[in-house]
């Protein structure tokens, strides 16, 4: 029995990397569906794919017009754009360039807050009436989507999405609860 299904297979295999495989185009992150015109781009600028990430092909890949290529290949300027830059940084992961998750190391305890106190913290789940942002308890902290900004909002989605890592401010706590209820909306 398949575990994926035709189209699944397709979408998921321009994650995969295959390490010391036939095809050194396997380490890169470009889509098997990109592997001929890659190709043609190489032999066109007189380069093979053992160069991929070299200062030579750097350089040749900086001097190139993409609008000719993306002619001459039938293809659209994004899919060229994103060849050219998986041909220069052949070991780059997307999610390189996205914000790192705020850990904590210095775990908080409820006795360490008081109101007002100025916290940062990851927003870790978004539901209809706020968020929930983890700012180092053991139990996430609450920003009531009244707390999200001082305009209506009809979401929370509006202002903010999972991973998010945002500034709040200690809004109240609940010691026999053992919980924390946050805002985003700086005291005076």
């Amino acid at each position: 029995q398949k575990l994926l299904s035709d189209k699944a297979y397709i979408q998921a295999i321009g994650f995969l990397r295959i390490i010391d495989g036939d095809n050194p185009l396997d380490t890169t992150p470009i889509h098997p569906e990109s592997y001929d015109i890659t190709i043609k781009l190489l032999n066109d600028l007189n380069l093979n794919i053992n160069e991929i990430g070299t200062e030579k092909l750097n350089n040749k890949l900086n001097d190139i017009n993409i609008l000719e290529y993306t002619n001459k290949y039938n293809t659209d300027k994004y899919t060229l754009e994103d060849i050219i830059k998986c041909l220069k940084q052949p070991t780059r992961d997307f999610r390189d360039s996205q914000p790192k998750p705020l850990l904590k190391s210095d775990i908080l305890k409820l006795e360490n807050l008081t109101p007002g106190m100025e916290l940062e913290g990851t927003v870790r789940n978004v539901v209809d009436f706020g968020v929930f942002v983890d700012i180092g308890l053991k139990n996430d902290g609450l920003i009531h989507i009244s707390k999200l900004t001082n305009k209506y909002i009809k979401h929370p989605l509006e202002v903010l999405n999972v991973g998010d890592i945002i500034t709040c401010y200690v809004d109240s706590i609940s010691k026999e609860k053992n919980k924390v209820n946050l805002t985003m909306i700086k005291p005076n």
